[in-house]
């Protein structure tokens, strides 16, 4: 049960990217529980999109999708554009949209970096410069979210891209609102840990070896449920977190406190 209103977010328009995903659609959920509208991106065709959304019983009034490759700039621009014709001017923007290829780095193709990189910090950047200028364009005191991770400061062996990607978009939102305070928007991130949801959860069911290093990297003993992902995009989305700035909200149970061997 939420401890917030019912209508903490309303007024509120939220864009997301990636949040079609496993942790995606429970995020829209919560926040479209909340009182906002959200513009909603993702690689999907739009029937399997809101197939999606329709499960999650995310009322369709709420949401509007916009399919598109937003490590391109000319489409991140236009997520931009058609979220603000359904839905007026961007509040907040969810720079959510990530991606992990396993692998030693020694082995590592060049090919997978790139698209690691393209995918998590690319596309984060231009969805926040897009969105940036359609609120200060527009007049908004916006704020720009981003989903970083703990192995941003603590290495997960066999996932260094995704780590130095992760470590790269900790920095982008701290520039991001060093620059842009002074127009009063706002740049804060949100840090998950081990969540039971898409690949993390695949392996913790059909890998005994993965399941006991990630139960010994928790100190909490169990895999994040996608609902406390979601609690904390619901407060840093809300006025009770309007003092923050440059900050990285670290919901991880407790990964982050130590080293796992």
């Amino acid at each position: 049960m939420s401890c917030f209103r019912a209508d903490a977010l309303s007024g509120q328009h939220i864009v997301i990217s990636g949040g079609c995903g496993a942790l995606g659609v429970p995020v829209i959920r919560a926040l479209v529980e909340h009182g906002a509208r959200m513009s909603v991106n993702d690689l999907l065709i739009e029937s399997e999109a809101e197939s999606r959304l329709s499960k999650a019983a995310i009322p369709a009034g709420s949401v509007r999708y916009f399919r598109g490759d937003l490590s391109e700039s000319d489409m991140a621009a236009r997520f931009v554009v058609y979220a603000r014709e359904v839905f007026g001017p961007i509040h907040t923007v969810l720079c959510h949209a990530g991606m992990v290829v396993p692998g030693p780095l020694v082995d590592f193709s060049e090919k997978d970096w790139d698209r690691t990189m393209s995918v998590n910090v690319r596309s984060a950047f231009l969805l926040a410069r897009a969105a940036a200028r359609a609120m200060i364009e527009d007049g908004i005191a916006g704020h720009l979210i981003f989903t970083t991770s703990w192995v941003s400061d603590v290495p997960w062996p066999d996932i260094g891209a995704y780590n130095a990607s992760k470590a790269a978009m900790k920095q982008l939102m701290r520039s991001f609102a060093r620059e842009l305070a002074p127009r009063k928007i706002r740049a804060n991130a949100i840090a998950p840990g081990i969540v039971g949801a898409g690949m993390a959860r695949r392996q913790w069911d059909a890998d005994a070896e993965y399941r006991a290093r990630a139960q010994k990297a928790i100190p909490l003993g169990e895999l994040q449920a996608p609902d406390s992902v979601a609690d904390a995009f619901l407060f840093l989305s809300s006025a009770a977190a309007a003092y923050m700035t440059g900050s990285v909200l670290l919901v991880d149970g407790g990964c982050s406190l130590y080293p796992m061997d």
